[in-house]
């Protein structure tokens, strides 16, 4: 977490050219963007992150 930015901050593998190519299917993806894979094992991690963010009011 970023408190500074009020940013959740996610690490992750990079998504391959295929994958790339399905999700720019789907719609532009910004230069300041990128698509990332996450395990399914990390939605805990995430919920919590998300959770913590919630309590902290950060909309």
């Amino acid at each position: 977490m970023d408190d500074e930015a009020q940013e959740i901050v996610i690490q992750g593998w990079k998504a391959g050219e295929a994958l790339l190519a399905k999700c720019q299917g789907l719609g532009p993806i910004p230069e300041s963007e990128a698509v990332v894979r996450l395990p399914i094992r990390m939605v805990p991690a995430i919920r919590e992150a998300c959770d913590v963010a919630d309590r902290l009011g950060v909309h």
